[in-house]
């Protein structure tokens, strides 16, 4: 069973910073791409970041130049540098896991989500 678990989320003044972490645990042979999504109220889930494990990156217009995503694969971890926080980055944060190689397949993961809010 692979778990991800995500910490790091909070209440944040605007122009703060809060860093993301999530780490994905069980038998897991290798992990393709992991990533952040965010969900607004009354929004859809949208991607903010995702990258491979060959270390491409990609960003949502609206994080780039502000939020950096990295990885350790050794840790299968992977982490999010918000920095410049607007009220508008308030939403609940999920990861993922894609490509996840288990012993019965090809699988994807989701965590359960941990909130972040930019507030004065």
């Amino acid at each position: 069973q692979v778990q991800l678990v995500e910490s790091g989320g909070g209440l944040v003044q605007p122009g703060g910073s809060l860093r993301l972490s999530c780490a994905a645990s069980g038998s897991i042979f290798s992990i393709y791409a992991m990533g952040w999504y965010r969900q607004a109220p009354g929004n859809e889930r949208e991607l903010v970041a995702g990258i491979t494990s060959s270390g491409s990156t990609n960003y949502a217009d609206s994080v780039k130049g502000r939020f950096t995503i990295s990885r350790d694969n050794a840790k299968n971890t992977v982490y999010l540098q918000m920095n410049s926080l607007k009220p508008e980055d308030t939403a609940v944060y999920y990861c993922n896991a894609d490509g996840v190689v288990v012993t019965t397949g090809v699988l994807d993961y989701w965590g359960q989500g941990t909130q972040v809010t930019v507030s004065s």
